[in-house]
């Protein structure tokens, strides 16, 4: 018989079923500061979850928390639709200078809502709207968000199953390496788009991760990006990147796409926008996409007023001074990618790969429930990780960008331990 702790009883009676990370961790969360969170009975965690990528600068970073109650206590404007204010002027500014031009991107930013899956239908319904056909195309193992229109482009079979209609208008083709190099990259797609008896409908866009996070960490080489970006050109297709979990600096540098090259014809930002967890997304597009009526796409907390004071705080903070986080990101990820080195050795017969980029990694194991008792005895052990790939195969780290040299090896002799200490 199953006994529910009273602390997580009215989270079982009362809650949906549909809530997931809460048992997987069965904590209550009480603080939580920099890479590390307390629950309510004092227990530490380290974190290498960060809010799904929300959290790129830790929780409750200093600098960002300042600039927000100095905001609140001067009663700023908490909710502002898309009406001008000075918080969202602000950032504009700062963004428009500290990240758009240094990079010789001419984007023009719309606001779509406070979610990533808001960003990437406004992507999806921007791209019909300007070509004027209905297809996207998007890749084997995508993710790109839980309402309609991005479920219809994401591959994971359960999640598209929660849908209860069917989701048309998306075709999917295979990710890099999805044929383990057998295929010349882009054999089949750009096949289907020459042949006029293939039954491929003309594409308005395609939409694409660098990385795909919750689809198991699957990196994709520069030379594919840039061959995709190629084709979309050639073939009349808007390029989309969906940077929503890999952007503000995931990979290293502040577009995960800078490192291909290629310049996307539209962007989703959400996540670690704000830079506090605070919902905030945008929307990136060339000036001469910007075809939308005034209120054709809208809504009620599109203008998220403390997230845009936050998120300016962290670019002033974090993206102003040259690459400092870059660098830094990039040494972690090292620092990372050595560990996991040590950790395969170990565990040879039980790991498939481990493959990541910047700060974003991850173990594939051969008995795919290997990853969810990682997770599991992790967690015992004082550690936040989650699973990733379309089994939950995937042990998945994403540390803050901010963590500690120091904290970082603790959470990977951490992590050690667990993949030891689930052995058969």
């Amino acid at each position: 018989m199953t006994i529910t702790p009273p602390a997580l009883s009215v989270f079982e009676t009362v809650e949906s079923e549909v809530r997931s990370y809460c048992r997987g961790w069965p904590a209550v969360f009480d603080r939580a500061q920099g890479a590390r969170l307390t629950d309510e009975d004092g227990h530490e965690y380290l974190d290498f979850f960060a809010g799904a990528g929300s959290l790129n600068y830790g929780h409750n970073n200093p600098v960002l928390k300042r600039a927000l109650l100095d905001y609140l206590e001067r009663d700023g404007i908490t909710h502002g639709l898309d009406m001008a204010t000075t918080s969202k002027r602000a950032f504009l500014e700062t963004f428009q200078n500290v990240i758009l031009r240094p990079r010789d991107l001419p984007y023009k930013v719309m606001f779509p809502g406070p979610t990533g899956t808001n960003a990437v239908e406004a992507a999806l319904k921007l791209a019909r709207k300007v070509k004027g056909r209905e297809s996207i195309v998007s890749f084997t193992n995508a993710f790109h968000g839980m309402s309609l229109g991005s479920l219809a482009v994401t591959g994971n079979a359960f999640k598209r199953a929660g849908a209860g209609i069917p989701l048309v208008h998306g075709t999917p083709m295979p990710f890099d390496n999805y044929l383990d190099g057998q295929v010349p990259d882009f054999l089949w797609f750009e096949r289907l788009l020459e042949d006029q008896g293939s039954g491929l409908n003309k594409p308005a866009a395609v939409i694409v991760e660098t990385v795909q996070g919750e689809g198991g960490i699957n990196v994709a080489r520069p030379e594919w990006l840039r061959a995709l970006a190629d084709l979309c050109r050639r073939q009349d297709m808007l390029l989309i990147v969906d940077d929503i979990q890999m952007g503000c600096g995931r990979t290293g540098a502040f577009f995960s796409f800078e490192e291909a090259g290629i310049t996307p014809d539209i962007v989703t930002l959400s996540k670690s926008i704000s830079g506090y967890g605070l919902p905030m997304s945008l929307c990136l597009f060339r000036p001469e996409l910007d075809v939308w009526e005034p209120g054709e796409h809208n809504g009620t907390f599109r203008g998220n007023n403390p997230a845009f004071v936050t998120a300016t705080a962290a670019l002033e903070a974090y993206w102003a001074d040259g690459g400092a986080l870059e660098k830094q990101t990039r040494a972690r990820g090292e620092q990372v990618e050595q560990a996991l080195i040590s950790i395969t050795e170990e565990n040879l017969v039980d790991i498939k790969e481990y493959r990541g980029h910047g700060l974003v990694w991850g173990i594939e194991f051969h008995d795919k429930a290997r990853a969810s008792a990682v997770a599991r005895r992790a967690f015992e052990l004082g550690l936040l990780v989650e699973t990733s790939g379309p089994q939950s195969e995937v042990a998945k780290l994403l540390p803050p960008l901010t963590i500690t040299q120091d904290e970082l090896d603790e959470g990977l002799r951490t992590l050690a331990r667990a993949v030891r200490e689930t052995a058969v």
